[in-house]
């Protein structure tokens, strides 16, 4: 029995290195509070923390924009699943983009690949230039990389599975010709999340996330090992202050938990609908790294945990823009909306939506055609999922023949079904 008020003993929580994903996201950071033995800890909304004396901070803290209890928790256990040596939280994935290429020095040359997230793209071809960076695209990264490396060439920016087309790269290939010059090597891993693809032990220098799982936190991450990249990141986190609150890092934390759980159900979702979609006469390709048919399938079986495909996936629909969009609002269980990653599944048509900003030409370039469909697999029934895909096809190929047949001005378009 507790008879006074001291602080319980608890053990330490933080598992070894040897332990498994599923150990490790459950428990690093969650240390028992030591004062009430909660095995969740609580969310820390204080602004600021008390001083003994000028300059001498009673604990760890001094101001929430700086540093706070939930987002150091946080930058822990995303730390151990990337097997990262640091990891440091954002307010979004697009401010994680731009305290990244803020780190690089005026003049500085960055080399992407093409297919990236629309919103990447345009803050590389809209803000970056603002301070001095400049940046050259590729469809073929692995092929021209290094024809495009020069002097000034500081970064290399990689989606792997690109978004959204799910087209991949060899991140090894990539990163060894990289080094070879001292250009870090930027993985932006958002489709696969930690669980299924680490990119640090392929040779990257940074990498990027899909964590929480629940729709309802904005963050973004990123993890390395680099001293030196951890003292400039870190600076330019506090001094710019684009940072998480305190409970969105609670939230995320709460999420990451599960991630292994809701990886490996969105994986399994969505090879069966990508099986699916294959077998239909109404589309015309599809793009999933979990399938065999992928073309780039070597490279999802060296790269990715089991050789899995990850919860998203894409696909080209037959009848143009309109088939696309009727599709999206056929669905009864996939929700038309922008974003991925969640427990539900999401569809959208990124020409139109996520990557509308970019121009039509490169755009297509990237392969984003007007009729290319994106899929966010979430944890539903499988079976479920792609009966709403398969009832969503047959009713989007019946629109279509019934607009055709009144264009065509024959009075009985149903005859054409």
């Amino acid at each position: 029995m507790v008879t006074d008020h001291a602080p319980i003993e608890t053990p330490p929580r933080a598992p070894s290195p040897v332990h498994g994903f599923g150990t490790l996201a459950v428990h690093v950071g969650s240390d028992h509070d030591p004062t009430t033995g909660a095995v969740i800890a609580p969310i820390s909304l204080s602004t600021t923390f008390a001083q003994s004396a000028v300059g001498q901070p009673i604990g760890a803290f001094e101001y929430a924009r700086s540093s706070n209890p939930n987002r150091e928790n946080l930058e822990k256990c995303i730390a151990s699943l990337e097997k990262a040596k640091y990891a440091l939280a954002f307010s979004s994935g697009s401010a994680t983009t731009a305290i990244i290429l803020q780190s690089l020095a005026a003049g500085s040359h960055v080399v992407s690949v093409s297919d990236v997230y629309g919103g990447t793209h345009r803050y590389f071809t809209q803000v970056a230039s603002a301070h001095g960076v400049r940046v050259t695209f590729t469809p073929s990264i692995e092929v021209d990389i290094e024809e495009l490396i020069m002097p000034e060439t500081k970064l290399i920016w990689i989606e792997t599975p690109s978004n959204p087309t799910l087209s991949l790269v060899d991140i090894r290939a990539v990163a060894n010709i990289a080094h070879r010059s001292g250009i870090m090597v930027v993985v932006d891993n958002t489709f696969l999340s930690p669980y299924i693809q680490n990119p640090l032990e392929h040779g990257a220098d940074l990498v990027t996330k899909y964590i929480n799982g629940h729709s309802d936190v904005i963050m973004g991450a990123t993890a390395f090992n680099s001293d030196a990249l951890y003292e400039r990141l870190k600076f330019l986190q506090n001094a710019i202050g684009a940072v998480p609150s305190a409970f969105d890092c609670w939230l995320a934390h709460r999420g990451v938990k599960t991630l292994h759980l809701r990886a490996r159900q969105a994986s399994q979702n969505a090879s069966m609908v990508a099986h699916a979609l294959e077998e239909s006469i109404h589309v015309i390709a599809v793009n999933y790294p979990g399938s065999n048919s992928h073309k780039q399938r070597k490279i999802a079986i060296k790269q990715h945990r089991d050789g899995l495909g990850g919860g998203m996936l894409s696909f080209r629909i037959k009848g143009g823009k309109p088939a696309a969009e009727r599709f999206c609002q056929a669905t009864q269980i996939f929700t038309l909306a922008e974003s991925l990653g969640g427990v539900e599944s999401l569809v959208e048509v990124p020409a139109s939506m996520t990557h509308m900003g970019i121009p039509k030409e490169q755009r297509e370039a990237a392969g984003v055609f007007d009729d290319l469909v994106r899929l966010s697999c979430g944890v539903e029934d499988g079976v479920d999922l792609v009966a709403d895909i398969r009832q969503a096809l047959e009713k989007v190929v019946v629109a279509t023949k019934v607009t055709n047949g009144l264009a065509n001005g024959n009075g009985h378009p149903m005859s054409n079904v």
